[in-house]
């Protein structure tokens, strides 16, 4: 799953090279924290948060499968 929230991530921004994502395990959920470059925050959320939404939502499908819970914490 980091490598999926890193995949979808460098797609988006214009430094790719700085995008970086922790995974944080829980019992029942994983955290997965994205940190990008401070000029590509609002192509990784998006307008009105739709870019973020949709990679929430293919989270919890794939999580699904895995019987797993995802979260994403987008971070500067």
């Amino acid at each position: 799953m980091k490598e999926l929230v890193e995949n979808i991530a460098r797609a988006l921004v214009d430094l790719p090279g700085d995008v970086v994502v922790n995974a944080i395990e829980g019992e029942q959920v994983t955290v997965l924290e994205l940190k990008v470059a401070p000029s590509d925050l609002g192509k990784v959320i998006g307008k009105q948060g739709r870019t973020a939404r949709s990679i929430r939502t293919i989270l919890g499908a794939a999580g699904m499968k895995l019987n797993r819970r995802f979260t994403l914490a987008i971070n500067e």
